[in-house]
Formats: C-alpha cells, structure tokens, sequence
C-alpha cells in the first residue's frame, strides 16, 4: 500500500531559500516541494510553521547522562537507550551517531564501562525497530590509552560505526591547555580529590609520552583502511591540523583557537563546533567561541554536544544574532553533516530525499519542535 503524506501551508526551509509552500512524501521519500497549497487533499495545514528537514547530529553525549543520571547510579542500558532516544527525536534529530569512548576506565568510569553494552543495545534496540531517530555509532578515540588500538579495533567491525575521531586529553595542552581548568572539569565531573587529580595527571602524561603518536599514526591506518570519516579533536595550533591533513582526517571537531579553525577550514576541513557554545555565547572551557567562528566563515557543522535541544536553538540563534540566512544556518544541522558522512539520501527537503522532516514554531526568540517525521512515519 502506498503511503503518502502531505504537509501543507509551511514555511519550508529549503538548500538556498524559504518558500511558503507544501511538501508531498510517498512511501518515506519526498515527490514533490511546491510553492503555494497542495492540490492533493487531506494535506495537514502546518499554519505557516518552519518545515526543516531531519537534524543529523555527528556528536552527542547524551546517552552517557541516561545511563549514570546520579552519581554512582547506573541505569539499565536498553531502558536509557530508548529515553535517550526519545528526548533525541523531541529534538527534531532524525539520524544521530552516538559519541561511545574509548578510554582508560581509571580516567572515566562511566564511559569506560558503558563502551561495550552502548555499541550492542544500539545495534539490538535498532534491529527491533524500537527506535525513532537513525542511530548510528561515533568511535571517541583517546590515544594515549594503552589499549586503545585493539578495543577500537574490534569496535570497528560493527556497520553501525560510522564516525571516528581521535582524542588526546592530556592536561597542559589542546582543550586543557590550562591546568585549573582540568582541575575544574574532572573534580565536577568524578568527584575526583586532589591527591587523585595529581595522580591521574601524572600518569595522564606519562601514558600520553608512551602511547599517543604511535597510536594515532595506527588508528588513522586502521580507519582509512576501511574508508572511515575521520575527525581530529580540539585542535590548538597548525601544528595540529598539519598533522590531522597528513593522516587522512577530513573534519576538525571542537577546534579551541580561531587560528587552528581558520587552518582547517581554509585546507578544506570540516570545522566541528559545540551548539551549546553558541546558546551559551562561549565555550564552557574557555577556548574559542562558536560564534566567532560563524561570524568568520569558518563554522562548518554544528553538534549538540551535551545538549540535543542545542542544536536547532544554535541554528535560529546564529540567523537572528549574526544574521546568518537561515538556509546556511539549516544546513549546519542537516546537509553539511549528512554528506560529511556520506548519507546522501537525507539531510534536505528535495524530490528524491528521505522524508525526514522537523516542523518548528516560533515561542518569541526559541524555536519549538511540533511534529517530527523520519522516513515520511510520524516519530514525535
């Protein structure tokens, strides 16, 4: 049976302009984008809301805060798998790949014990037809882990990992430049003592000398062995890019200097920046803002990050703040990313795309989400 479903008397957000106009989707697939109202009837009168296609989210946290809400509280997987994936679809982000860390348990407990059961109850919950949103799989890479190589490895035999990027989150340098800084962020998070912070320092830096350059050097084989997108992270210097371009890495996510962003963006990286940075107006660690780099040209991609609301806030902020058409805003959600992992099947409202779709009103500056489609099914 054919399934068609017709959304009518929208603002629709399209690659290169707004029409006010309606978008006809059959069996999951978009027929028909045209100006004015539909001809087919039992359209659904959207009343002049935005009609966005499906966010495409590259990096998101979230899951983490499902599976440990509390400290020391762990929560069961495939339960916080699908209350993440619900709060993801709310926010209008039809395909996501969720950030999975690979990294030294001592460093980070909960990623380190939820790395294993988060890759197969995303595979499993998908296979069952439980989710709303795409799931996919993002690899975070923390180089000097000792056994980073193998568990990645391993990890890269599942079809559903689609993004990896390499980490290096030894203080003194990158996101942690400043040592108070790291202080702040792991004693928060972990609830780590002094006496333990200088401990994990230490041998945070001492694993960084042994392990970091040769691990990255064979991660990177392993990935373009197979044709993985690559990303490298907080990137501080042109040293840093040099060396991301030299390995085959074609996105620089979460850049922490306007030097280093302008370097990659210019080589033809695509520059990765928190959404939050944007709502926020900075970046929570003090490294460069988002915004900065919007208004310089050199933001490519946004991601949610710690926040999935952030992502379609940051859009509309970007167009009302800075001006920005709201149509290259859109795209920093949606087809940037999609194509930046291959998935041109989605990503925009265009004949022959996948009918994901996000309609959004406006409640004064924020934008809200009302309906979301993914595949022309209605998700929330």
């Amino acid at each position: 049976m054919t399934m068609e479903l017709v959304l009518d008397n929208a603002m629709v957000v399209l690659p290169d302009r707004l029409l006010r106009g309606h978008v006809v989707c059959r069996d999951g697939d978009i027929v028909e984008v045209g100006e004015g109202r539909a001809r087919a009837t039992g359209g659904l009168d959207l009343d002049g809301d935005y009609l966005l296609p499906g966010l495409v989210e590259l990096h998101t946290d979230n899951l983490e805060r499902h599976v440990a809400p509390r400290p020391k509280v762990r929560w069961p997987m495939d339960a916080a798998l699908l209350a993440h994936d619900a709060q993801i679809a709310a926010a209008g982000i039809t395909t996501v790949l969720d950030a999975l860390a690979v990294v030294d348990r001592g460093d980070s407990p909960v990623r380190g014990d939820m790395l294993q059961d988060a890759a197969l109850a995303v595979g499993r919950a998908a296979d069952a037809g439980l989710l709303r949103a795409d799931h996919f799989i993002h690899l975070r890479c923390e180089v000097s882990y000792e056994n980073v190589v193998g568990t990645c490895e391993r990890l890269l035999e599942d079809e559903r990992v689609r993004l990896v990027s390499l980490m290096d989150h030894t203080p003194g340098q990158r996101q942690f430049t400043s040592i108070e800084q790291y202080y702040t962020y792991y004693q928060g998070k972990f609830g780590y003592s002094d006496a333990e912070m200088t401990a994990l320092i230490d041998r945070r830096q001492a694993d960084q000398q042994l392990y970091a350059d040769p691990h990255r050097r064979r991660l990177a084989e392993l990935c373009r062995g197979r044709g993985m997108p690559l990303a490298s992270h907080d990137d501080a210097t042109e040293g840093h890019v040099e060396e991301a371009l030299a390995l085959g890495m074609s996105m620089a996510e979460f850049p922490t200097t306007i030097a280093a962003a302008e370097i990659a963006h210019e080589r033809g990286m695509a520059v990765i920046m928190g959404a939050p940075n944007v709502v926020r107006g900075g970046s929570h660690s003090g490294n460069v803002s988002a915004r900065d780099l919007a208004a310089a040209g050199t933001l490519d991609i946004l991601s949610s990050d710690y926040v999935p609301a952030s992502l379609l806030h940051a859009a509309f902020l970007l167009h009302d703040a800075q001006g920005i058409h709201l149509p290259e805003t859109v795209a920093m959600i949606s087809s940037t990313p999609a194509r930046a992992l291959g998935l041109e099947d989605r990503g925009e409202i265009a004949v022959g795309k996948r009918a994901d779709l996000v309609q959004v009103r406006r409640a004064g500056a924020l934008p809200v989400v009302r309906q979301v489609w993914r595949a022309g099914t209605r998700i929330t």
